[in-house]
C-alpha cells in the first residue's frame, strides 16, 4: 500500500469518477491511474468502486466506507509534513487565504499588511469565491484559512469560527429621497434596488426582511461585490444595499450611506480551517491579526472539539 494508490482513489472520486480527468490532475496517465486502483483494491481484498466495462461508475459499499479513511490518512500525511517543516523554518512558507470578494476587499486589507510586516518570508496567495467555493477549496486543501458570511458553518468537516459582526447600509446619491427620513422596509420598496445575488453577503437577510412584510421588492440588478453595485448606484439606476464596511467616505464621494441593521439584523462573518489539519505557527498569527478575539488557545480548542458558541465576535469598524 502506497500514497499514490490512495491519491489515485481520491481523484478518481473528486473528478466524478472520470480517470482521465484524474490523471490529468495527479499528473500521471490513464492506465497509471487505473492500475494503482487495481493494486490497492487487490491489497484489502474488495472492490472499492463500481464499474461498466473499465468505466467506474461509482464507490461501492466498502468504498464508499473506506473513502473517509482514506482522506484522513492523506490528510495526516500532509500534517506531517507541515509539522516537520515547522521546525526547519518557523516563518517561512506558504499561506493561502480563500475569501469572498467583499472580504477580500475591504475586510482583509489590514490584517494582511500586519502580517506581511511581521512574516515578510511567508508567501501569501488569496484566493476569491462565492462561499460555497470558499468551503470547498478548505475541504479540497486549496486554502488554510477561510473568510465568508455564509456557508462555512454548513459543513462538519470545517471549524468556522465567529470573527466579526457587522451591519448592512442603504447607499444612494446626495438628495435621493430614500435618504430623507426615517429610513423602513416601506419606503425601500418605493425604488429599484441594487445588492448583493442570492448566497453572498447577507443576502438572506434582506431576503427574509422584505418577506416578513409580505413586500416584492424589485431587485434591479444583483451583483457579487460591492465595487460593482456602488458603480450602477451613482449611475443612478437604483438604490443600494450593501455591507456597511463597504461604505468609504473618502472614496465614495458619489454616495451616502445610511445604517440599515435595524432593518437587516446584525451579520456575523465567520473564519474556518479544516477540521484535523495542522496549522503552522504564523497561520495562528495571522488569524489574531484578523479576529483577535481568536487566540491560538481559543482556535486549539476550537479544533479539539471545543463550542465556538461562547465566542463574542466584535463589531467591524463602521466607515462612515
Amino acid at each position: 500500500m502506497n500514497f499514490q494508490q490512495l491519491r489515485s482513489v481520491r481523484e478518481a472520486v473528486r473528478c466524478g469518477f472520470n480517470l482521465t480527468e484524474a490523471a490529468h490532475a495527479l499528473h500521471t496517465s490513464q492506465p497509471g491511474v487505473s492500475r494503482q486502483i487495481r493494486e490497492l483494491e487487490d491489497e484489502l481484498g474488495i472492490a472499492l468502486f463500481a464499474r461498466a466495462g473499465k468505466r467506474l461508475t461509482g464507490l461501492t459499499g466498502p468504498g464508499d466506507h473506506l473513502l473517509p479513511i482514506i482522506e484522513r490518512v492523506l490528510l495526516e500525511s500532509h500534517n506531517l509534513r507541515q509539522a516537520g517543516q515547522e521546525f526547519l523554518a518557523q516563518e517561512s512558507g506558504s499561506l493561502s487565504i480563500a475569501a469572498t470578494h467583499s472580504q477580500a476587499r475591504y475586510a482583509l486589507p489590514v490584517a494582511v499588511q500586519e502580517f506581511r510586516g511581521r512574516f515578510p518570508h511567508v508567501q501569501l496567495h488569496l484566493r476569491q469565491g462565492s462561499p460555497k467555493q470558499v468551503a470547498q477549496m478548505l475541504l479540497d486543501g486549496d486554502a488554510d484559512v477561510g473568510i465568508a458570511t455564509e456557508a462555512l458553518a454548513d459543513y462538519p468537516q470545517l471549524v468556522a469560527l465567529p470573527s466579526y459582526r457587522w451591519t448592512h447600509s442603504v447607499i444612494a446619491p446626495p438628495g435621493h429621497p430614500v435618504l430623507q427620513g426615517p429610513l423602513t422596509i416601506d419606503r425601500l420598496a418605493r425604488h429599484p434596488l441594487v445588492t448583493y445575488d442570492s448566497g453572498f453577503t447577507g443576502r438572506r437577510r434582506i431576503d427574509q426582511a422584505f418577506a416578513s412584510r409580505a413586500i416584492k421588492p424589485d431587485f434591479a440588478i444583483t451583483a457579487m461585490d460591492a465595487d460593482v453595485i456602488k458603480t450602477y448606484v451613482e449611475l443612478g439606476l437604483g438604490v443600494g444595499i450593501v455591507a456597511g464596511i463597504a461604505y468609504e467616505t473618502e472614496r465614495d464621494t458619489q454616495l451616502r450611506a445610511v445604517d440599515a441593521g435595524h432593518l437587516f439584523g446584525i451579520n456575523e462573518t465567520k473564519l474556518a480551517v479544516r477540521r484535523g489539519n495542522y496549522l503552522r505557527t504564523y497561520v495562528y498569527a495571522f488569524i489574531e491579526s484578523f479576529a483577535p478575539t481568536l487566540s491560538r488557545a481559543v482556535v486549539e480548542e476550537a479544533l479539539g472539539g471545543g463550542s465556538a458558541e461562547d465566542i463574542q465576535a466584535p463589531e467591524a469598524a463602521l466607515a462612515y
